[in-house]
């Protein structure tokens, strides 16, 4: 009866583990922001350079929100971690707002509507997460900069932007991962003339397991530059996300050449290496460009809605 009991309890327990698909897994999350925030430059706040070890440990939060038991939580932010650039060739120039790129996809569906491109979720949010979280940090570095001009406390604003910086690093992350940028995923579908594999395991093989198997390929901080600032941070993102999904088919031919089994090959790790670099490499560039244009004050918010007109009612005549 124990042993019956016991089973019971164990499968339940198996039933109730959260359901984790991690992108570069913890290591490589990690990797990418602690190196990023080690290489702060003399002319951005300091406290970035000493929270790099809580910086990198937060390299993998979100993905410590994709669980199944927290739902919904899962299923509102799964498609940030990635989009499919193949479905948007049709777009000149993507948008920089999320929902205008909604609207778009919704539209062009109507008007196209044998075009294989599906619904926006399942295209994929990444560079808009991405967008939105570098806001968030350049108004945690303002609050920063009033703080320290006003004489108080930096404390709560060092917090958010940590935290921000942090979050950030995630999705820039995923962007420098070519299975993050394309349909072909996890297992190339479509024409195959050059036999690439066609399992469903690839993507966990290249960015987890064979990261973890060969920690070596995290030591890249002499592949890092000092941080440059962006022109056009949302564009300047896109184009970034395009330099990974070219290599797309590269990462398929180190897997072909048995690249990411074991100890892979000297070019399957030093690919996986090089694009750790770059993610680390545009998520300092991103904070940098964050931190000179948080010097920028923004104009006074208003209140869209015209401003309410109080009349006080006029004293009763008295009878």
């Amino acid at each position: 009866m124990r042993k019956t009991l016991l089973a019971l309890a164990l499968a339940s327990a198996v039933i109730l583990l959260p359901t984790l698909a991690s992108s570069w897994g913890d290591a490589g999350h990690t990797a990418i922001n602690r190196i990023a925030a080690e290489k702060i430059p003399a002319n951005m706040p300091q406290f970035l350079k000493a929270a790099a070890p809580h910086i990198g440990w937060d390299g993998p939060e979100p993905d410590r929100w994709r669980s199944n038991l927290e739902k919904p939580l899962n299923d509102a932010q799964a498609p940030d971690h990635f989009i499919d650039m193949e479905y948007v060739d049709w777009m000149k120039t993507l948008p920089a707002d999320r929902y205008k790129f909604i609207q778009e996809v919704y539209e062009y569906r109507a008007q196209h509507p044998g075009a294989n491109v599906p619904q926006p979720e399942k295209i994929g949010f990444q560079p808009y997460i991405t967008i939105e979280t570098y806001d968030r940090l350049k108004v945690a570095f303002r609050q920063y900069r009033h703080a320290q001009k006003e004489g108080l406390s930096t404390a709560d604003a060092e917090a958010n932007a940590i935290f921000y910086a942090a979050w950030l690093g995630h999705y820039v992350g995923d962007g420098s991962n070519p299975m993050h940028t394309s349909i072909q995923y996890n297992g190339w579908t479509g024409a195959n003339p050059n036999g690439y594999t066609t399992a469903h395991d690839i993507h966990t093989r290249m960015e987890t397991t064979f990261v973890n198997a060969n920690p070596d390929v995290t030591h890249f901080a002499d592949l890092l530059t000092a941080p440059v600032l962006l022109k056009d941070p949302f564009n300047d993102y896109i184009a970034y996300l395009r330099q990974s999904q070219s290599l797309v088919e590269r990462a398929y031919q180190l897997d072909k050449a048995c690249g990411f089994d074991g100890h892979g090959s000297p070019e399957s790790r030093e690919f996986i290496r090089h694009r750790l670099a770059a993610g680390s490499q545009m998520l300092l560039n991103m904070w940098y460009t964050a931190w000179v244009e948080s010097a920028q004050e923004p104009e006074p918010w208003h209140d869209r809605h015209e401003a309410r007109q109080c009349v006080a009612p006029k004293p009763a005549a008295r009878e």
